[in-house]
């Protein structure tokens, strides 16, 4: 089965995201057919700004690491590290050469804007025609913006599926997932509706984000905490990382 396929509405995709070798060896050693990556994880594994274009080396080095996994791997690219269309669709041909079966592209910008609808939709088709699945990730809901999301979601029709991270509202799920024909993609929240109640929705995948790696650091506190017999304070939040990185320049 392709990664295409994987994508069933109301029978969703579960897409662990993986920050290292070692995250993307673990998940595939338990059995997931395919992850993605996580722009925070990585950002914060070379202590570097998240979203902020500054880890396009790395996050090739990371596809490039796990490249003989056996297991498909869709990369978070933020925005495509550029705004111009020509160098977007030649990382996404380098990503693809390294056997990358899909990519992330967000419209949120590091200012807390979104980038302009024509000008994404001339990424998104820069990203196409290299053999891997496009999904375009709007960021309205997560920059809390304003702008219309089912505008936003119908003019990113050129791509492959569509991701809008942040959500959590089952009626308003479902009334996006009803709104658009490609595969609706979204993010799992801790608290937030189950991987059932997500397909129920018409969900067809399901990404966790940041949440493994913040997970990750915060069992790593705990356990050098307990060994001085202290308690551990809650699993760090993604505003939380982003604060410790450099600021973008």
């Amino acid at each position: 089965m392709n990664f295409r396929d994987l994508h069933r509405p109301g029978d969703p995709l579960l897409l662990p995201n993986a920050w290292d070798y070692g995250s993307a060896a673990v998940l595939a050693a338990h059995g997931f057919a395919a992850i993605g990556t996580t722009s925070l994880g990585v950002a914060a594994a070379y202590g570097k700004p998240d979203g902020a274009g500054a880890t396009k080396a790395e996050t090739i080095e990371l596809v490039e690491a796990v490249k003989d996994l056996g297991i498909m791997v869709t990369v978070d690219i933020e925005g495509g590290f550029s705004d111009d269309p020509a160098e977007v669709s030649d990382l996404v041909a380098s990503l693809a050469a390294l056997g990358a079966v899909g990519v992330n592209l967000e419209d949120g910008r590091p200012d807390g804007t979104l980038r302009p609808i024509e000008l994404h939709q001339r990424i998104i088709e820069a990203a196409k025609g290299h053999g891997v699945f496009v999904n375009a990730r709007t960021d309205t809901y997560w920059l809390k913006t304003g702008d219309d999301t089912l505008e936003r979601v119908a003019a990113y029709g050129n791509a492959d599926g569509i991701f809008v991270p942040g959500m959590s509202d089952l009626k308003e799920i479902a009334e996006v997932a009803a709104g658009t024909p490609l595969p609706l993609n979204v993010l799992y929240q801790r608290g937030g509706p189950t991987l059932d109640q997500l397909a129920e929705a018409g969900v067809a995948r399901v990404s966790t984000g940041s949440l493994l790696y913040r997970a990750a650091l915060g069992e790593a506190v705990a356990t050098a905490l307990a060994a001085q017999g202290e308690q551990a304070p809650p699993m760090p939040t993604y505003a939380e990382i982003s604060a410790l990185l450099p600021r973008p320049r």
